[in-house]
């Protein structure tokens, strides 16, 4: 009894130590400018083409240092304004019978499966025959999402006895700045996800001051009221 209590006892504690080393921590940092500028030029040119970001719009990217004239210039096509959403290029209706389902709204995914999920989601495509695409990822089982950058990655293949992928194709970018991208576009994609975010921590910082000041004072006008009195 006493080894069945404590085999219940250490399973959540197993569990997270499984979990820990298949974890690929993503290189999010929302302060990076640069990075979520570069993030943003890849998530408009590869995949605003099938995915939709309804919740975003491309004013926003001022609070990532872009100028309302670098948005025009770099980041909008065809009849799009400033303060448009971002919307999909693709009919969603043409997108199902290609793909079997409609391409997701990527507006809120981080916050939906984490950067972590999908940074190593955007590293783990590879070639399968056997899919209608002719890709599956490693991550996302029979995924019905071909891979969309594989000329830049290259072509990976999955070894079924070590469960690892290797490049038999090289892409134009070499394996780090392949990654190296990825990272950024996750990071840009987990800024997309909360835009306030970094304001709203700052009001936070702000405010948890402001009380603790306040505290302070509250105190010491305690103190002297009642310091006469017994």
């Amino acid at each position: 009894m006493k080894h069945i209590l404590l085999s219940l006892l250490l399973l959540p504690v197993l569990a997270l130590a499984s979990e820990a080393e298949i974890t690929v921590k993503a290189p999010v940092d929302l302060s990076d400018h640069e990075s979520l500028q570069r993030g943003a030029k890849t998530f408009v040119n590869y995949c605003l083409n099938c995915h939709s970001a309804n919740y975003m719009r491309y004013n926003r990217l001022q609070d990532i240092g872009l100028s309302e004239k670098q948005i025009k210039d770099n980041l909008l096509f065809a009849g799009d304004k400033v303060g448009d959403t971002m919307k999909v290029a693709i009919d969603p209706q043409d997108a199902k019978k290609w793909f079997g389902a409609a391409p997701p709204d990527l507006s809120v995914e981080v916050r939906a499966r984490g950067a972590d999920w999908l940074y190593a989601y955007l590293r783990g495509f590879y070639k399968d025959d056997t899919r209608p695409t002719g890709w599956n990822n490693l991550v996302f089982d029979k995924v019905a999402m071909p891979h969309v950058l594989y000329e830049l990655q290259g072509v990976q293949t999955l070894n079924h006895e070590t469960h690892a992928l290797e490049i038999v194709k090289p892409g134009k970018l070499s394996p780090a700045e392949y990654n190296a991208m990825v990272g950024d576009l996750t990071n840009y994609m987990a800024f997309m996800s909360e835009p306030a975010k970094q304001s709203r921590k700052y009001i936070g910082i702000v405010v948890l001051l402001f009380l603790g000041v306040m505290l302070v004072l509250a105190k010491k006008i305690k103190a002297e009221y009642w310091k006469d009195i017994k």
